[in-house]
């Protein structure tokens, strides 16, 4: 176990906060780890306990894995930093992330990445098939965004968060994923689930032949079994992830 598991928060930082940046760190890390990262771009955002519209954001410049619990930058809903901090933030790159806190209260945590399985299955004009137990998790429930640029204008705003709607998940035509959890660990939870679900898609199709689909009935079971209660997912597996991240990138802690 890493010996700076239970440090205490720095001077000003609630406990609450410290959790947050603890765990939001560990995301950052271990998509590192999955090679989910684009260089020094994309980012995952987490909301804040107690401090209403304030966010916790990458520095801009630095890779995943150079992120750590006390390098992350407050900012608020229009990507101005809070504090005294001389941190940089990409506040173009923020504007995706600023609509979807701004419009689902649900969403603690916004991760949008560029990672490869899922930009590969966002150029295809069906989009994720429910091939997969992985893609059943998203049947139904997964929206689709079609690419306008690099800059996202206040309209273009209002157009991806109509069509993300509830949904967990959507993906970016030709751009990247987007995933919108209730807690940290559901978000990555369930951008690996996305990952995997893309990924299999990818080899199957790349044998070739028809492909077998599961009937809709069957679909739609196996989504409210995967669904359980409908609590937030990631409970069981944040604290494996933390271990295997202690043993292998344990920096996120500082």
């Amino acid at each position: 176990m890493n010996t700076q598991a239970n440090k205490a928060p720095p001077a000003g930082i609630s406990a609450a906060e410290w959790q947050v940046r603890l765990d939001l760190a560990a995301c950052y890390h271990l998509c590192a780890l999955k090679n989910w990262d684009d260089l020094i771009y994309t980012h995952i955002s987490a909301t804040v306990p107690g401090e209403e519209d304030r966010f916790l954001i990458n520095p801009f410049g630095l890779r995943f894995d150079e992120i750590t619990a006390s390098n992350l930058v407050k900012i608020d809903l229009q990507g101005n930093i809070i504090g005294n901090q001389t941190a940089r933030v990409n506040v173009t790159g923020f504007a995706i992330h600023g609509a979807v806190h701004s419009a689902r209260k649900d969403a603690m945590c916004v991760m949008h990445l560029h990672n490869e399985n899922g930009v590969a299955v966002g150029m295809q004009q069906g989009g994720l098939l429910p091939l997969s137990q992985h893609a059943l998790r998203f049947y139904q429930q997964i929206g689709y965004h079609d690419y306008e640029g690099l800059a996202l204008s206040p309209l273009e705003q209002t157009r991806l968060i109509e069509r993300m709607g509830d949904y967990p998940a959507m993906l970016l035509r030709n751009h990247g994923t987007l995933i919108s959890g209730r807690t940290i660990a559901e978000a990555y939870v369930l951008m690996d689930t996305l990952d995997k679900a893309c990924a299999f898609q990818l080899k199957a199709q790349s044998g070739g032949g028809p492909l077998n689909i599961p009937a809709p009935a069957i679909c739609a079971k196996t989504y409210k079994e995967l669904l359980g209660d409908g609590a937030p997912e990631g409970i069981l597996e944040w604290p494996a992830l933390l271990r295997k991240l202690d043993a292998l990138s344990p920096t996120y802690r500082n």
